[in-house]
């Protein structure tokens, strides 16, 4: 079995993450086997003033640092726990020290798979407007719509107020609800929950929608090409074609 990097950003699910490699992989093979998982974080802290400067080196350069970790350790791939961070790592630079999965891309095929059309998206400001769902989605052929401004905002809180610091508040899962609703209303026929975090405050059970768990779906992915059963990704950070 392949060595999986889990190349961390945001503690909480990079932590759902690392379980769901665990458990998928017990579903698999057994109680207590799994690949060899090597988990690596350096503080986000530091380089949140880069996101609202839009310094994307700045970030890139924090990740390189945590990937180069990951290789060191004798990982094969790198799976990145955080969709916000993918805004950064597809940014010009040199190439990564290891390849890795790419999270929008793993969720845009698994919706494809699906027969899904019109996906609505959840996640962090930087990943509700930034480039890279929609790019991934449009190489899919699929339309992505997100919620209306109040909204994102609102969404965008609730992730680094409450969920990044392990609260759960029912008054934030209500709403997320009616904002899914909203998107189910002008057609969407899937959600995209594309913050790791969100899996741990909304369910498959409490969604109006199809839930597309970003978080899962590439800890999956990664457990399966540990296993031989998919190939060795070839993206090394930068631009996807």
């Amino acid at each position: 079995m392949l060595h999986i990097g889990i190349l961390a950003h945001s503690a909480d699910g990079s932590a759902l993450c690392y379980l769901e490699m665990v458990r998928e992989s017990a579903r698999r093979l057994g109680e207590h086997v799994h690949p060899e998982i090597t988990l690596s974080i350096l503080p986000m802290a530091s380089v949140l003033q880069a996101y609202d400067s839009d310094d994307l080196e700045a970030v890139r350069g924090h990740l390189a640092r945590t990937a180069a970790r990951l290789a060191a350790a004798g990982c094969d791939f790198f799976a990145c726990a955080d969709n916000t961070a993918h805004v950064a790592l597809e940014s010009p630079g040199p190439p990564l020290p290891l390849p890795g999965l790419h999270i929008a891309e793993l969720v845009a095929q698994q919706a494809k798979a699906e027969g899904r059309r019109r996906v609505g998206l959840l996640g962090t400001k930087w990943t509700m407007t930034g480039t890279v769902y929609p790019a991934a989605f449009a190489r899919a052929g699929l339309e992505l719509r997100t919620p209306p401004q109040a909204d994102q905002e609102f969404v965008d809180d609730v992730i680094f107020s409450e969920l990044c610091k392990g609260v759960l508040r029912p008054e934030s899962r209500s709403r997320y609800i009616r904002i899914i609703d909203d998107l189910a209303r002008v057609g969407c026929d899937a959600v995209a929950l594309a913050c790791t975090e969100i899996p741990l405050l909304v369910t498959p059970d409490d969604s109006p929608l199809p839930t597309l768990d970003s978080t899962r779906l590439l800890a999956r992915a990664a457990v399966a090409v540990a296993l031989g059963e998919a190939p060795l990704p070839t993206w090394s950070g930068g631009p996807v074609h």
